[in-house]
């Protein structure tokens, strides 16, 4: 009980710019490009005052580089969670990237049709229980601490609009790379409390 006197502020963080090497849909994990170093090294700078306690990423190769691109210059650790991966690509998997075959169905998830699955993969509740039980782990592990959590931008936007309450004139943004939102898990559930955008 100790998380409802002292809850956590958890930082949620898209990773930085990435380039791929296959030119279809894949579970592969991508790699930051220059850009994307820069990125994860100005969203440190910004938290250097924030006292962060530790860093936590999704496996995926872009989430990693960010993480510890982040974590070395703040002076902590870094941990994986299987949970914080990017939604699957299911039977899209081998499809040209120039195309988006997601977009009708992530755009049914924000409306709130989360039953809806991407073929062969998760539906969108499926998504957003996964986030719940790995943010909720953090926060029970960390009382008191702030800590950033580096995953992709489906699953966290997801995240946010389903898990999140709103605190009083705080909205949420599309999720640059290395854009984070501000959250604490308190007796009545999390909140969104803050969001920052990369200057």
């Amino acid at each position: 009980m100790t998380m409802l006197h002292c809850p956590a502020t958890v930082l949620l963080a898209r990773h930085g710019e990435a380039a791929y090497e296959a030119t279809t849909w894949s579970g592969e994990g991508g790699s930051l490009t220059r850009a994307g170093r820069g990125q994860a090294a100005a969203l440190a700078d910004r938290l250097h005052g924030a006292r962060v306690a530790h860093v936590y990423c999704s496996t995926l190769a872009r989430a990693v580089q960010t993480a510890e691109i982040a974590a070395a210059k703040l002076g902590v650790d870094v941990s994986t969670r299987v949970g914080l991966e990017e939604f699957s690509t299911g039977s899209f998997a081998g499809v040209e990237r120039d195309t988006d075959p997601f977009a009708e169905t992530f755009g049914r998830w924000l409306d709130g049709d989360l039953d809806v699955r991407v073929d062969g993969g998760e539906t969108g509740a499926e998504v957003v229980a996964r986030a719940g039980r790995v943010l909720d782990d953090i926060a029970d592990a960390h009382p008191g601490e702030t800590i950033l959590v580096v995953s992709h931008g489906g699953i966290l936007t997801l995240a946010v609009h389903n898990l999140l309450m709103f605190e009083s004139g705080v909205r949420p943004r599309q999720f640059a790379n290395c854009a984070y939102a501000e959250t604490e898990l308190r007796g009545d559930g999390w909140r969104l409390t803050g969001w920052s955008d990369p200057d």
